[in-house]
C-alpha cells in the first residue's frame, strides 16, 4: 500500500494505528492500549463502536445476505425515514461515500440546468471528485487575491478544464460572494455550500451567507446544494434545521451508514427525476454496485432511529460542554490556542482569536508545528482526535468523557509548550 495506508488520514510515523477492537468510545491498538476516541471515524459512527442494537440488526441481515441485484424492504423503510425528517426531501437515493454523494448532486444540477460551472466555498472540503475539491488546499503562494480567490488544484495534472468550470467564493463574505456569482450568471448550475465547512475552521455560515445564496440561485435558475456529510447530525432534520432557507439538494454520508459506507443525496422531486429512468429522456443515468445493500441500509436505519431528536439535543448541549472544557484548558496551560465548532463537534486552533474563513484559520509554518506536538500529546494521553485537532461526539459519552478529555487537553498543552 502507498505509504503502508489506504486512506492518507490514518498514517501516523512510524506506522500507522492498528486497531484491534472497539467498544463504546474507546478504541483497543493491537498492542493493548486503550484510547478515548473522539474521532469516530472521521465523524461516521454516531453511537460509538460495535453498538448492540446496530451489532444484532446486520447480524440478522449477514444470515439473509450482503447484497442482491434486487432492491431490499429496508431501503424503502430508511428512505422514507430520512424523507420524514427534512422538509426538503421529497426523494432520495443512497450511494456509498459522502464524496459519491457530492459526486452525484453536481451531476444532477448539471443535468436539471444544462450548465457546467459549480461555485464552492474557498477552503471547503466536499470529498475527493475533481469538481468538488478544487481550492480544498490552497496556500498563501496559490490562492491570489482574498476578493477573487484562485481555482486550485489539489491533485497535480488536474485538468485546467476542471478549475474553469469552478467558481471559488470567499466563506461569509455576501457582497464579494455575490459580485463573482454575478460575473458567471447563467453558466452556473449550483452553488456547493458546506453549513458549518470543517477545512475552513469549522464555523457556521452566517444566516445572511446562506439567505443571498438562496436569493441568487433562485433569481438566475441555479440550484443551491447542501453538504451535510458531517453536519446532518446536528439537528434532527441536519444543520438546515438552522436556517430559514432551504436547499434544492442535500448530500448526507458518515454517520448515517451507522458504521458502514454510505452517501446519500435528496432533494426536490423534480430535480431528482434526472435520475428516474422511467422519465424519458433520462438525463442522468445513476446506478451503483453496492449501492443501498441492505448492510449499509439495516445499519443506518438502525442508527438513525436510535438518534431521535432527544438525543440529537443530548448530544449538542454535550458538545458545547466539551467546547467550554476545551476553552478553560487552553486557560489553565497558558497556550497561545481557541476553539471553535457547533453541534456535537470542536476543533482546536494555534491562534488567539477563532477564525472566520479559510484564509484565517490557514496554518502558519510555527501553529502546524505546535499542532502536531499536540496531537502527539494527546495521543500519548489516551485521546484520539482527527488530524486537524478536531472532534466529534458520540451518543455513549456522557459528561465524564468530556472531564478526561479536559484534564489530558491541560496536560497535553503544557507538555507540547515544553517540547
Amino acid at each position: 500500500m502507498p505509504g503502508g495506508v489506504s486512506r492518507n488520514t490514518v498514517l501516523r510515523f512510524p506506522h500507522p494505528l492498528y486497531a484491534e477492537k472497539g467498544e463504546g468510545c474507546y478504541v483497543t491498538d493491537v498492542e493493548g492500549v486503550k484510547r478515548l476516541d473522539f474521532a469516530n471515524n472521521m465523524c461516521s459512527l454516531i453511537h460509538g463502536h460495535a453498538h448492540p442494537l446496530i451489532v444484532e440488526a446486520v447480524t440478522k441481515q449477514l444470515q439473509k445476505g450482503t447484497a442482491f441485484t434486487t432492491a431490499t424492504e429496508v431501503e424503502v423503510e430508511f428512505a422514507e425515514h430520512l424523507c420524514s425528517r427534512s422538509n426538503s426531501f421529497d426523494q432520495v437515493r443512497f450511494v456509498n461515500s459522502g464524496t459519491e454523494a457530492i459526486m452525484a448532486c453536481l451531476k444532477a444540477a448539471r443535468a436539471y440546468t444544462g450548465r457546467p460551472k459549480i461555485a464552492k466555498a474557498e477552503g471547503a472540503y466536499h470529498g475527493s471528485y475533481d469538481f468538488a475539491e478544487v481550492s480544498q488546499t490552497a496556500k498563501p503562494e496559490n490562492w491570489g487575491d482574498a476578493q477573487s480567490p484562485q481555482s486550485v488544484p489539489v491533485v497535480h495534472g488536474t485538468p485546467a478544464g476542471v478549475l474553469d468550470d469552478v467558481v471559488v467564493l470567499p466563506f461569509n463574505d455576501v457582497e464579494r460572494a455575490i459580485e463573482i456569482l454575478d460575473q458567471v450568471g447563467d453558466e452556473l448550475a449550483c452553488v456547493l455550500v458546506d453549513l458549518v465547512p470543517h477545512r475552513v475552521g469549522l464555523i457556521p455560515a452566517s444566516p445572511e451567507f446562506i439567505s443571498a445564496l438562496r436569493k441568487w440561485t433562485k433569481a438566475n435558475g441555479a440550484l443551491l446544494i447542501y453538504d451535510e456529510v458531517i453536519t446532518y447530525r446536528f439537528g434532527y432534520g441536519g444543520t438546515q434545521d438552522w436556517y430559514n432557507e432551504t436547499p434544492d439538494l442535500t448530500a448526507m454520508g458518515k454517520f448515517i451508514g451507522g458504521g458502514f459506507p454510505v452517501g446519500a443525496l435528496a432533494g426536490k422531486k423534480e430535480i431528482m427525476d434526472v435520475m428516474n429512468p422511467r422519465h424519458k429522456p433520462l438525463l442522468f443515468p445513476h446506478s451503483g454496485t453496492f449501492s443501498a445493500n441492505p448492510i449499509t441500509m439495516t445499519a443506518g436505519y438502525t442508527a438513525m432511529k436510535l438518534y431521535d431528536e432527544d438525543a440529537v439535543e443530548r448530544l449538542n448541549q454535550l458538545g458545547e460542554k466539551a467546547r467550554d472544557t476545551i476553552r478553560e484548558a487552553i486557560k489553565i496551560a497558558g497556550i497561545t490556542a481557541c476553539v471553535s465548532g457547533a453541534g456535537s463537534m470542536f476543533r482546536i486552533h494555534m491562534k488567539e482569536n477563532v477564525p472566520t474563513n479559510y484564509r484565517e484559520a490557514y496554518l502558519t509554518s510555527e501553529e502546524n508545528i505546535l499542532l502536531q506536538k499536540v496531537l502527539n500529546q494527546l495521543f500519548a494521553n489516551g485521546i484520539m482526535l482527527i488530524g486537524t485537532c478536531s472532534g466529534v461526539l458520540s451518543t455513549v459519552m456522557a459528561e465524564q468523557e468530556i472531564n478526561i478529555l479536559g484534564e489530558k487537553m491541560v496536560q497535553s498543552f503544557r507538555n507540547a509548550i515544553e517540547e
